[in-house]
């Protein structure tokens, strides 16, 4: 099963991205993977937390939030492990939307956040050729 993502519209002004971050460390949210993309007026802060969706009643009032699921694929530490699982994809024929990577301190595993074009396929795929993915009740446990 794929994961949900929370993709948070952040102004670009000194202090927004402080503050978003700050609202979630108070409410008791755990931040387990994030990336941010900016523009010249906002950025686009990806998140995935502990608690999803208390984190989506947090920041709506500041925020627009959406949900968009990705795969989280487990990796090897090792020189072509991203190389052998993005060649998996390619060879499905499956487009890799972005990507940005975590590690877990629970297992101490490394992790590729995938948004593809078919989280399904993408899962069935991985998960066929011995590759781990994460569910949310995973993203709890890490």
């Amino acid at each position: 099963m794929a994961i949900q993502q929370l993709s948070v519209f952040v102004e670009n002004q000194k202090g927004k991205l402080l503050g978003t971050v700050k609202a979630l460390a108070d409410a008791g949210i755990n931040i387990r993977a994030m990336s941010i993309a900016d523009t010249k007026d906002f950025g686009i802060l990806r998140l995935i937390t502990s608690d999803n969706q208390k984190a989506m009643e947090v920041l709506a009032d500041e925020s627009i939030v959406n949900t968009t699921m990705v795969i989280a694929a487990k990796m090897e530490d090792r020189a072509g492990a991203l190389y052998q699982v993005l060649q998996i994809l390619s060879d499905a024929q499956i487009n890799i939307e972005y990507l940005y990577a975590f590690t877990a301190s629970e297992d101490f595993g490394a992790y590729v956040v995938f948004r593809v074009s078919d989280a399904a396929a993408a899962q069935e795929i991985l998960n066929a050729h011995g590759v781990a993915t994460l569910d949310d009740a995973d993203i709890i446990e890490i």
